[in-house]
């Protein structure tokens, strides 16, 4: 009896370890790799006292980051190199657009052009 008594215990004492180490894993895997959501996560950007929050922003591919204004005047989003432009949002209001390639996308603000800011995207 003591034979499989020590038997048992040793396998638990192998197995528990094993089995909390292999779950703290899945757990810091993204949930994309676990098969839980293919679709990337919504970001959004606050636009605020003449700034973007945050300047840097890094998402991955197939993400649709959304710019809310919070600021009392209108801003315009728009890509330096022409890939995106919104219409003019008024406060609260908001713009949205997805990122299909990976790469690095500045902007600015097409009224106030010293509002800058960049989406990187991996």
């Amino acid at each position: 009896m003591n034979m499989k008594k020590n038997i048992l215990l040793t396998s638990l004492a192998v197995a528990v370890p094993l089995a909390v180490a292999v779950g703290a894993v899945l757990m810091l895997q993204p949930a994309r790799a676990r098969g839980e959501d293919n679709k990337a996560q919504a970001v959004e950007v606050r636009v605020d006292n003449f700034t973007f929050t945050p300047e840097t922003l890094t998402v991955q591919v197939n993400s649709p980051v959304t710019w809310v204004n919070k600021d009392d005047i209108p801003h315009v989003i728009a890509s330096t190199d022409g890939l995106f432009k919104s219409k003019a949002l008024d406060t609260d209001q908001q713009y949205s657009f997805t990122f299909s390639k990976a790469g690095t996308y500045p902007y600015f603000c097409a009224i106030h052009p010293k509002m800058v800011g960049k989406i990187v995207v991996h």
